[in-house]
């Protein structure tokens, strides 16, 4: 069994629905989330079945918090399953993703409005 091969296939995850003329992203930031895991993907790192189950096991942990489950927080759900599976895999450590976080928390915090954000690499 290779690194994607999760026992439920390898069809990609669908876009949520959206309205006629309606962005398939309300936020850039969701674009770039839906990017990275594609990208991760692609890389190797997981199959789109092990995506499948690590979205599925948010999104009802979210639902059993009382998410209001409208489409509003998929997205969050999604950065959610990605730092499971960064974790679970060993690809990030939490003291990384805490300090990146910070760094970026700092640089927003301190960019003008109306300026683009940016991190040192």
């Amino acid at each position: 069994m290779n690194r994607r091969d999760s026992g439920l296939g390898d069809t990609p995850p669908p876009l949520p629905p959206r309205a006629e003329g309606e962005p398939v992203f309300a936020e850039p930031w969701q674009a770039q989330a839906f990017a990275l895991a594609v990208q991760l993907h692609d890389a190797g790192y997981f199959g789109w079945g092990e995506w499948a189950e690590a979205l599925g096991r948010e999104i009802k942990a979210a639902q059993d918090r009382g998410d209001p489950d409208d489409g509003s927080t998929y997205y969050r759900h999604w950065l959610a399953a990605l730092r499971s599976i960064l974790s679970a895999k060993d690809l990030v450590s939490e003291t990384d993703l805490e300090a990146r976080k910070a760094a970026w928390a700092d640089a927003y915090a301190s960019t003008p409005h109306g300026e683009p954000v940016e991190l040192d690499p």
